[in-house]
Protein backbone atom coordinates (compact mmCIF):
# COMPACT_ATOMS: atom_id res chain seq x y z
CA UNK A 1 0.00 0.00 0.00
CA UNK A 2 1.44 3.41 -1.07
CA UNK A 3 2.32 5.84 1.72
CA UNK A 4 0.28 9.10 1.70
CA UNK A 5 2.15 12.21 0.64
CA UNK A 6 2.52 15.40 2.73
CA UNK A 7 -0.23 17.08 0.73
CA UNK A 8 -2.60 14.21 1.43
CA UNK A 9 -1.77 14.28 5.16
CA UNK A 10 -2.46 18.01 5.27
CA UNK A 11 -5.78 17.50 3.51
CA UNK A 12 -6.71 14.75 5.96
CA UNK A 13 -5.91 16.94 8.97
CA UNK A 14 -7.84 19.85 7.51
CA UNK A 15 -10.86 17.67 6.82
CA UNK A 16 -10.80 16.31 10.37
CA UNK A 17 -10.63 19.83 11.85
CA UNK A 18 -13.45 21.09 9.65
CA UNK A 19 -15.68 18.15 10.45
CA UNK A 20 -15.06 18.47 14.19
CA UNK A 21 -15.78 22.22 14.09
CA UNK A 22 -18.98 21.56 12.15
CA UNK A 23 -20.09 18.94 14.68
CA UNK A 24 -19.40 21.30 17.60
CA UNK A 25 -21.42 24.03 15.92
CA UNK A 26 -24.32 21.65 15.44
CA UNK A 27 -24.16 20.56 19.10
CA UNK A 28 -24.13 24.19 20.36
CA UNK A 29 -26.63 25.83 18.03
CA UNK A 30 -28.58 22.90 16.70
CA UNK A 31 -29.12 22.17 13.02
CA UNK A 32 -28.70 25.24 10.84
CA UNK A 33 -31.34 26.23 8.39
CA UNK A 34 -30.46 26.93 4.78
CA UNK A 35 -27.48 24.57 4.56
CA UNK A 36 -23.99 24.68 6.10
CA UNK A 37 -22.28 27.97 6.92
CA UNK A 38 -19.94 29.59 4.39
CA UNK A 39 -16.71 27.64 4.03
CA UNK A 40 -18.15 24.48 5.64
CA UNK A 41 -17.39 21.29 3.77
CA UNK A 42 -20.33 19.10 2.74
CA UNK A 43 -20.10 15.41 3.58
CA UNK A 44 -20.14 12.98 0.64
CA UNK A 45 -23.48 11.25 0.06
CA UNK A 46 -23.96 8.17 2.23
CA UNK A 47 -21.15 9.10 4.65
CA UNK A 48 -22.01 9.17 8.34
CA UNK A 49 -20.65 12.12 10.43
CA UNK A 50 -17.69 11.29 12.63
CA UNK A 51 -17.97 11.29 16.39
CA UNK A 52 -15.54 13.40 18.48
CA UNK A 53 -12.17 11.63 18.62
CA UNK A 54 -13.09 9.14 15.86
CA UNK A 55 -10.51 8.64 13.10
CA UNK A 56 -11.77 8.37 9.48
CA UNK A 57 -11.19 5.17 7.53
CA UNK A 58 -9.14 5.15 4.29
CA UNK A 59 -12.37 4.92 2.27
CA UNK A 60 -13.78 7.98 4.07
CA UNK A 61 -10.54 9.88 3.48
CA UNK A 62 -10.70 9.06 -0.25
CA UNK A 63 -14.31 10.24 -0.40
CA UNK A 64 -13.36 13.50 1.38
CA UNK A 65 -10.54 14.13 -1.07
CA UNK A 66 -12.91 13.65 -3.96
CA UNK A 67 -15.44 16.01 -2.35
CA UNK A 68 -12.71 18.67 -1.84
CA UNK A 69 -11.65 18.35 -5.48
CA UNK A 70 -15.27 18.76 -6.63
CA UNK A 71 -15.86 21.86 -4.45
CA UNK A 72 -12.52 23.39 -5.53
CA UNK A 73 -13.48 22.85 -9.16
CA UNK A 74 -16.87 24.52 -8.56
CA UNK A 75 -15.17 27.51 -6.93
CA UNK A 76 -12.69 27.77 -9.80
CA UNK A 77 -9.71 27.24 -7.49
CA UNK A 78 -6.96 24.70 -7.19
CA UNK A 79 -7.01 22.29 -4.30
CA UNK A 80 -4.22 24.12 -2.30
CA UNK A 81 -5.97 27.49 -2.85
CA UNK A 82 -9.29 26.04 -1.76
CA UNK A 83 -7.67 24.60 1.38
CA UNK A 84 -6.12 27.99 2.26
CA UNK A 85 -9.50 29.61 1.74
CA UNK A 86 -11.15 27.15 4.13
CA UNK A 87 -8.40 27.82 6.70
CA UNK A 88 -8.94 31.58 6.52
CA UNK A 89 -12.69 31.17 6.91
CA UNK A 90 -12.20 28.88 9.89
CA UNK A 91 -9.91 31.41 11.61
CA UNK A 92 -12.39 34.21 10.93
CA UNK A 93 -15.22 32.20 12.39
CA UNK A 94 -13.17 31.41 15.50
CA UNK A 95 -12.36 35.10 16.01
CA UNK A 96 -16.02 36.02 15.71
CA UNK A 97 -16.92 33.46 18.35
CA UNK A 98 -14.28 34.89 20.71
CA UNK A 99 -15.57 38.44 20.19
CA UNK A 100 -19.12 37.32 20.91
CA UNK A 101 -17.99 35.65 24.14
CA UNK A 102 -16.13 38.81 25.22
CA UNK A 103 -19.19 40.95 24.51
CA UNK A 104 -21.35 38.63 26.57
CA UNK A 105 -18.90 38.82 29.49
CA UNK A 106 -18.83 42.62 29.33
CA UNK A 107 -22.62 42.77 29.28
CA UNK A 108 -22.78 40.51 32.32
CA UNK A 109 -20.29 42.71 34.19
CA UNK A 110 -22.25 45.87 33.33
CA UNK A 111 -25.45 44.28 34.54
CA UNK A 112 -23.78 43.27 37.81
CA UNK A 113 -22.46 46.83 38.31
CA UNK A 114 -25.88 48.30 37.61
CA UNK A 115 -27.43 46.00 40.18
CA UNK A 116 -24.81 47.05 42.76
CA UNK A 117 -25.08 50.77 41.90
CA UNK A 118 -26.41 52.71 44.85
CA UNK A 119 -29.76 54.41 44.69
CA UNK A 120 -30.18 57.79 46.46
CA UNK A 121 -29.78 57.19 50.19
CA UNK A 122 -27.77 53.94 49.87
CA UNK A 123 -24.12 53.31 50.74
CA UNK A 124 -21.60 53.21 47.88
CA UNK A 125 -18.88 50.51 48.00
CA UNK A 126 -15.32 51.80 47.60
CA UNK A 127 -13.30 50.57 44.60
CA UNK A 128 -10.15 52.73 44.14
CA UNK A 129 -9.46 54.01 40.65
CA UNK A 130 -8.10 57.04 38.76
CA UNK A 131 -9.07 60.51 40.02
CA UNK A 132 -12.51 61.67 38.92
CA UNK A 133 -13.41 65.32 38.28
CA UNK A 134 -16.06 65.14 41.02
CA UNK A 135 -13.52 63.76 43.50
CA UNK A 136 -11.04 66.53 42.65
CA UNK A 137 -13.76 69.14 43.19
CA UNK A 138 -14.62 67.67 46.62
CA UNK A 139 -10.93 67.55 47.58
CA UNK A 140 -10.43 71.19 46.59
CA UNK A 141 -13.45 72.23 48.65
CA UNK A 142 -12.33 70.32 51.77
CA UNK A 143 -8.81 71.72 51.38
CA UNK A 144 -10.26 75.21 51.62
CA UNK A 145 -12.19 74.43 54.85
CA UNK A 146 -10.99 74.50 58.46
CA UNK A 147 -10.75 70.78 59.25
CA UNK A 148 -8.28 71.28 62.14
CA UNK A 149 -5.54 69.50 60.24
CA UNK A 150 -2.81 67.64 62.10
CA UNK A 151 0.63 66.79 60.79
CA UNK A 152 1.56 63.10 60.55
CA UNK A 153 4.36 61.01 59.09
CA UNK A 154 3.28 58.86 56.14
CA UNK A 155 5.91 57.04 54.05
CA UNK A 156 8.61 59.20 55.68
CA UNK A 157 6.82 62.35 54.51
CA UNK A 158 4.79 64.94 56.38
CA UNK A 159 1.11 64.86 55.44
CA UNK A 160 -2.05 66.59 56.63
CA UNK A 161 -4.46 64.41 58.64
CA UNK A 162 -8.07 65.15 59.58
CA UNK A 163 -11.09 63.52 61.22
CA UNK A 164 -14.03 62.24 59.20
CA UNK A 165 -16.63 64.02 61.33
CA UNK A 166 -15.20 67.43 60.46
CA UNK A 167 -15.23 66.64 56.74
CA UNK A 168 -18.85 65.45 56.94
CA UNK A 169 -19.73 68.59 58.89
CA UNK A 170 -18.14 70.73 56.16
CA UNK A 171 -20.06 68.88 53.42
CA UNK A 172 -23.34 69.56 55.24
CA UNK A 173 -22.56 73.23 55.88
CA UNK A 174 -24.02 76.24 54.03
CA UNK A 175 -20.55 76.89 52.60
CA UNK A 176 -20.84 73.69 50.56
CA UNK A 177 -24.18 74.73 49.08
CA UNK A 178 -22.66 78.08 48.21
CA UNK A 179 -19.68 76.34 46.57
CA UNK A 180 -22.02 74.09 44.53
CA UNK A 181 -23.46 77.17 42.81
CA UNK A 182 -19.98 78.06 41.56
CA UNK A 183 -18.74 74.49 40.92
CA UNK A 184 -21.35 72.24 39.22
CA UNK A 185 -19.13 69.15 39.62
CA UNK A 186 -19.79 69.03 43.38
CA UNK A 187 -22.44 66.36 44.14
CA UNK A 188 -25.65 67.22 45.96
CA UNK A 189 -25.70 66.54 49.71
CA UNK A 190 -29.11 66.16 51.34
CA UNK A 191 -28.52 63.87 54.32
CA UNK A 192 -25.84 61.95 56.20
CA UNK A 193 -25.73 59.07 53.69
CA UNK A 194 -25.24 61.31 50.67
CA UNK A 195 -22.56 63.20 52.60
CA UNK A 196 -20.71 59.94 53.25
CA UNK A 197 -21.05 58.91 49.60
CA UNK A 198 -19.64 62.27 48.56
CA UNK A 199 -16.78 61.91 51.03
CA UNK A 200 -15.98 58.42 49.70
CA UNK A 201 -15.04 59.99 46.37
CA UNK A 202 -11.73 60.87 48.03
CA UNK A 203 -10.53 57.28 48.66
CA UNK A 204 -12.11 56.14 45.37
CA UNK A 205 -9.97 58.68 43.51
CA UNK A 206 -6.94 58.06 45.79
CA UNK A 207 -7.06 61.68 47.01
CA UNK A 208 -7.36 60.82 50.72
CA UNK A 209 -7.03 57.48 52.51
CA UNK A 210 -7.94 56.18 55.94
CA UNK A 211 -4.95 55.70 58.25
CA UNK A 212 -4.23 54.52 61.77
CA UNK A 213 -1.48 55.23 64.27
CA UNK A 214 1.52 52.88 64.47
CA UNK A 215 4.79 52.72 66.38
CA UNK A 216 7.66 52.94 63.83
CA UNK A 217 10.12 51.42 66.34
CA UNK A 218 7.97 48.44 67.30
CA UNK A 219 9.97 45.21 67.25
CA UNK A 220 13.35 46.99 67.14
CA UNK A 221 16.12 46.16 69.57
CA UNK A 222 17.10 49.76 70.33
CA UNK A 223 15.63 51.65 73.24
CA UNK A 224 12.53 53.81 73.15
CA UNK A 225 13.28 56.95 71.18
CA UNK A 226 11.93 60.37 71.97
CA UNK A 227 8.72 61.09 70.07
CA UNK A 228 7.43 64.51 69.11
CA UNK A 229 4.14 65.15 70.90
CA UNK A 230 1.15 65.06 68.53
CA UNK A 231 3.19 63.86 65.53
CA UNK A 232 1.80 60.45 64.56
CA UNK A 233 3.34 57.87 62.29
CA UNK A 234 0.49 56.31 60.33
CA UNK A 235 -0.25 53.48 57.92
CA UNK A 236 -3.07 52.89 55.43
CA UNK A 237 -6.00 50.76 56.56
CA UNK A 238 -7.46 48.20 54.11
CA UNK A 239 -11.06 49.11 55.02
CA UNK A 240 -11.77 52.65 53.81
CA UNK A 241 -14.84 53.39 55.91
CA UNK A 242 -16.30 56.77 56.88
CA UNK A 243 -17.02 56.68 60.61
CA UNK A 244 -16.81 59.88 62.60
CA UNK A 245 -13.77 58.95 64.71
CA UNK A 246 -11.64 57.65 61.82
CA UNK A 247 -8.67 59.61 60.53
CA UNK A 248 -7.85 60.29 56.89
CA UNK A 249 -4.67 61.66 55.37
CA UNK A 250 -4.67 64.00 52.38
CA UNK A 251 -2.74 62.70 49.36
CA UNK A 252 -4.07 65.59 47.27
CA UNK A 253 -1.74 68.54 47.77
CA UNK A 254 -3.67 71.06 45.69
CA UNK A 255 -2.01 73.66 43.51
CA UNK A 256 1.78 73.49 43.95
CA UNK A 257 2.44 77.01 42.66
CA UNK A 258 4.31 77.98 45.82
CA UNK A 259 6.66 75.01 45.54
CA UNK A 260 7.26 75.76 41.86
CA UNK A 261 7.89 79.42 42.67
CA UNK A 262 10.42 78.48 45.38
CA UNK A 263 12.16 76.08 43.01
CA UNK A 264 12.35 78.78 40.34
CA UNK A 265 13.78 81.25 42.86
CA UNK A 266 16.40 78.72 44.00
CA UNK A 267 17.37 78.08 40.37
CA UNK A 268 17.73 81.83 39.69
CA UNK A 269 19.86 82.24 42.84
CA UNK A 270 22.16 79.37 41.86
CA UNK A 271 22.59 80.76 38.35
CA UNK A 272 23.32 84.20 39.79
CA UNK A 273 26.05 82.76 42.02
CA UNK A 274 27.52 80.73 39.17
CA UNK A 275 27.72 83.82 36.94
CA UNK A 276 29.21 85.98 39.71
CA UNK A 277 32.42 86.66 37.72
CA UNK A 278 30.27 88.22 34.99
CA UNK A 279 28.56 90.69 37.35
CA UNK A 280 29.31 94.41 36.93
CA UNK A 281 32.17 95.75 39.00
CA UNK A 282 29.93 97.87 41.22
CA UNK A 283 27.73 94.91 42.15
CA UNK A 284 30.72 92.74 42.96
CA UNK A 285 32.17 95.52 45.10
CA UNK A 286 28.87 95.90 46.94
CA UNK A 287 28.72 92.16 47.62
CA UNK A 288 32.28 92.28 48.99
CA UNK A 289 31.43 95.09 51.43
CA UNK A 290 28.24 93.28 52.46
CA UNK A 291 30.18 90.08 53.20
CA UNK A 292 32.70 92.06 55.24
CA UNK A 293 29.87 93.59 57.24
CA UNK A 294 28.36 90.17 57.93
CA UNK A 295 31.74 88.85 59.05
CA UNK A 296 32.12 91.87 61.34
CA UNK A 297 28.70 91.25 62.95
CA UNK A 298 29.56 87.58 63.43
CA UNK A 299 32.88 88.49 65.03
CA UNK A 300 31.15 91.03 67.30
CA UNK A 301 28.67 88.37 68.42
CA UNK A 302 31.41 85.92 69.34
CA UNK A 303 33.35 88.68 71.06
CA UNK A 304 30.26 89.64 73.08
CA UNK A 305 29.78 86.02 74.15
CA UNK A 306 33.39 85.82 75.34
CA UNK A 307 33.18 89.14 77.21
CA UNK A 308 29.95 88.20 79.02
CA UNK A 309 31.49 84.88 80.05
CA UNK A 310 34.55 86.66 81.48
CA UNK A 311 32.31 89.12 83.36
CA UNK A 312 30.25 86.26 84.80
CA UNK A 313 33.29 84.31 85.99
CA UNK A 314 34.77 87.44 87.61
CA UNK A 315 31.49 88.40 89.33
CA UNK A 316 31.07 84.88 90.64
CA UNK A 317 34.04 85.39 92.95
CA UNK A 318 33.33 89.01 93.88
CA UNK A 319 29.53 89.08 94.01
CA UNK A 320 28.12 85.51 94.02
CA UNK A 321 26.10 83.96 92.47
CA UNK A 322 27.40 86.00 89.49
CA UNK A 323 26.10 88.58 87.04
CA UNK A 324 25.26 88.03 83.36
CA UNK A 325 25.51 90.62 80.61
CA UNK A 326 22.52 90.17 78.24
CA UNK A 327 21.14 87.06 80.02
CA UNK A 328 18.70 86.31 77.18
CA UNK A 329 21.35 86.36 74.47
CA UNK A 330 21.10 82.62 73.78
CA UNK A 331 17.44 82.17 74.74
CA UNK A 332 14.69 81.25 72.28
CA UNK A 333 13.34 84.80 71.89
CA UNK A 334 13.27 87.49 69.22
CA UNK A 335 16.30 89.49 68.07
CA UNK A 336 15.54 92.60 70.10
CA UNK A 337 14.39 90.59 73.13
CA UNK A 338 17.82 88.91 73.20
CA UNK A 339 19.29 92.19 74.46
CA UNK A 340 16.60 92.75 77.13
CA UNK A 341 17.40 93.20 79.99
CA UNK A 342 20.95 94.47 79.79
CA UNK A 343 22.02 92.48 82.84
CA UNK A 344 20.69 90.16 85.54
CA UNK A 345 21.97 88.07 88.43
CA UNK A 346 22.52 84.38 87.86
CA UNK A 347 19.69 82.04 88.89
CA UNK A 348 20.22 78.45 89.94
CA UNK A 349 17.96 75.66 88.79
CA UNK A 350 15.72 75.82 91.85
CA UNK A 351 15.18 79.56 91.47
CA UNK A 352 14.33 79.15 87.80
CA UNK A 353 11.70 76.54 88.65
CA UNK A 354 10.12 78.76 91.31
CA UNK A 355 10.07 81.74 88.95
CA UNK A 356 8.44 79.71 86.17
CA UNK A 357 5.87 78.36 88.62
CA UNK A 358 4.98 81.89 89.72
CA UNK A 359 4.66 82.95 86.08
CA UNK A 360 2.29 80.05 85.38
CA UNK A 361 0.17 80.96 88.41
CA UNK A 362 -0.04 84.58 87.36
CA UNK A 363 -1.00 83.59 83.84
CA UNK A 364 -3.66 81.22 85.14
CA UNK A 365 -5.09 83.83 87.49
CA UNK A 366 -5.14 86.39 84.69
CA UNK A 367 -6.99 83.95 82.44
CA UNK A 368 -9.57 83.18 85.16
CA UNK A 369 -10.11 86.85 85.91
CA UNK A 370 -10.61 87.53 82.22
CA UNK A 371 -13.14 84.69 81.95
CA UNK A 372 -15.03 85.83 85.09
CA UNK A 373 -14.78 89.56 84.43
CA UNK A 374 -18.54 90.00 83.83
CA UNK A 375 -19.50 88.11 87.02
CA UNK A 376 -17.09 90.13 89.16
CA UNK A 377 -18.50 93.44 87.92
CA UNK A 378 -22.05 92.31 88.75
CA UNK A 379 -20.97 91.31 92.24
CA UNK A 380 -19.43 94.72 92.93
CA UNK A 381 -22.63 96.46 91.81
CA UNK A 382 -24.72 94.41 94.26
CA UNK A 383 -22.36 95.11 97.16
CA UNK A 384 -23.36 98.79 97.16
CA UNK A 385 -27.15 98.32 97.41
CA UNK A 386 -27.20 96.33 100.73
CA UNK A 387 -24.87 98.79 102.38
CA UNK A 388 -27.17 101.64 101.40
CA UNK A 389 -30.15 99.81 102.88
CA UNK A 390 -28.41 99.19 106.21
CA UNK A 391 -27.14 102.78 106.56
CA UNK A 392 -30.52 104.39 106.07
CA UNK A 393 -31.70 106.23 109.18
CA UNK A 394 -34.68 104.72 110.89
CA UNK A 395 -34.14 101.31 109.40
CA UNK A 396 -35.61 98.47 111.40
CA UNK A 397 -34.34 95.00 112.05
CA UNK A 398 -36.47 93.74 109.28
CA UNK A 399 -34.65 96.02 106.87
CA UNK A 400 -31.32 94.81 108.15
CA UNK A 401 -32.45 91.25 107.81
CA UNK A 402 -33.55 92.01 104.27
CA UNK A 403 -30.10 93.46 103.64
CA UNK A 404 -28.54 90.29 104.97
CA UNK A 405 -30.69 88.27 102.65
CA UNK A 406 -29.57 90.49 99.80
CA UNK A 407 -25.94 89.87 100.72
CA UNK A 408 -26.54 86.13 100.84
CA UNK A 409 -28.28 86.23 97.49
CA UNK A 410 -25.34 88.13 96.02
CA UNK A 411 -22.94 85.41 97.08
CA UNK A 412 -25.06 82.81 95.34
CA UNK A 413 -24.91 84.59 91.99
CA UNK A 414 -24.10 82.09 89.24
CA UNK A 415 -20.90 82.53 87.28
CA UNK A 416 -20.53 81.60 83.61
CA UNK A 417 -17.14 80.46 82.39
CA UNK A 418 -16.11 80.01 78.78
CA UNK A 419 -14.99 76.54 77.78
CA UNK A 420 -12.85 76.04 74.71
CA UNK A 421 -14.29 73.72 72.12
CA UNK A 422 -12.36 70.57 71.33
Amino acid sequence: MAQPTDEQRRQQMLMQQRMQAQMQAQQQGGPQQGGPPPGAMRLPPGMQPLQPGQQPTPEQIQQMQQQIAIEAQKAGLSIPQYIERIKAQAMQQQQMQQQMMQQQQMQQQQQAQQQQAAQPGQQVPIAPGPPKPEGLAVAKFLRSQDLKLRTCIFNDERKDMFKVKRAIRALQSPAYEKARKKEPLLPAVTDRVTAENTFKMLPISMLALRVSKIDPHEGHDHGKKKRVKGLWTVKIEPQQEAHDDFYYVFLYQGAQWKTKLYALGALVLILALVFFPLWPYTLRLGVWWLSMGMLGLLGAFFGMAIVRLIIFIGSTFTHPPGWWLFPNLFEDVGFFDSFKPVGAWHEDEKTVKLRKRDERRKKKAKKESKANGTAVEGTEAKEESPAAVVSKPGSTGTDAQGGGDAVQQRNLTARVEEVDDD
